[in-house]
């Protein structure tokens, strides 16, 4: 299998409370045969909070980054949906001349904002049909959870339907998983909010846990770091405050696409959430 190169953007949450998705992107990207090369030095794209206090901070940032990219020569890829926005802001920004010169005035170096971003699950899509499966997810019933910074809005991000996606259904559908018809897929969990309106996160993240259920998911699938902290770290506290039995698996969808190639729950650190996916995948026959 030939060898696909991307310039590699983890993002600070994916080195830290997210570690989890790292590995296993890392894992299933190696096992397709695609090259991820880290950025050197990579630095913060200013993710939530920059775009709060500073417009062009919030495109300095990423622009340093989009910069590293550039040199290398490669697309960069991002596997967190916020680092993903803030890059696609800032090429979207940066096609204007003069803010251009500007942040390249800041950066010490000229800038030709050439790099080309893209998400994880756009490099996964396209390697589908040559993925080395092993396990088919046969018997599991999953929504797929896109949050509302992944297709939003459409003229930044140019991934998917905004309202309707169906990329993550569709590449979990070609490893045998069943993803259900929800109305849910897009609404926001709450974001960064769980310091200042933790009562907001839970509300949120509770409406969309419960319409999964609903609609009768073994699990919710997502692709930002931000949306599984919310929709899995929580769920105590929503039985809690809800009185019922909220209790839903949250994985990343590159922990499922690993284990239909063939790696376990525990090298895929499935073991390592708050809600826990183990009693689920030995049931489906997964672990």
């Amino acid at each position: 299998m030939s060898s696909q190169q991307y310039a590699y953007y983890p993002g600070c949450t994916l080195r830290t409370t997210a570690k989890e998705y790292d590995i296993s992107a890392q894992m299933v990207c190696e096992a397709a045969g695609i090259k991820l090369n880290e950025l050197k030095d990579w630095a913060c794209c200013g993710a939530s909070s920059a775009h709060t206090s500073s417009h062009l901070l919030s495109i300095a940032l990423p622009a340093r980054d989009l910069q590293a990219a550039e040199e290398m020569g490669l697309p960069v890829v991002t596997a967190c949906a916020m680092c993903f926005s803030r890059l696609k802001y800032a090429t979207h920004e940066l096609a204007d001349p003069e803010m251009r010169d500007r942040i390249s005035r800041i950066l010490g170096k000229e800038l030709h904002n050439t790099t080309k971003v893209v998400h994880l699950l756009q490099v996964l899509d396209e390697k589908s049909e040559n993925l080395p499966l092993r396990k088919p997810l046969g018997d599991l019933t999953v929504a797929c959870y896109y949050g509302c910074l992944l297709t939003r809005p459409k003229d930044i991000t140019e991934l998917d339907d905004p309202e309707n996606p169906q990329i993550m259904d569709r590449l979990l559908g070609k490893l045998g998983a069943k993803s259900i018809s929800w109305a849910f897929k897009t609404e926001c969990c709450g974001a960064s909010m769980p310091l200042t309106r933790h009562d907001m996160v839970l509300k949120l993240s509770h409406r969309i846990l419960s319409q999964a259920k609903q609609g009768g998911a073994d699990c919710i699938v997502v692709a930002c770091p931000m949306c599984h902290s919310n929709l899995d770290t929580y769920q105590n506290e929503m039985r809690r405050e809800y009185r019922d039995e909220t209790n839903l698996p949250v994985v990343y969808f590159t922990q499922l696409i690993g284990l239909a190639l063939g790696f376990s729950p525990k090298e895929l650190l499935l073991d390592k959430h708050f809600t826990d996916t183990l009693p689920l995948l030995r049931a489906k026959g997964l672990a």
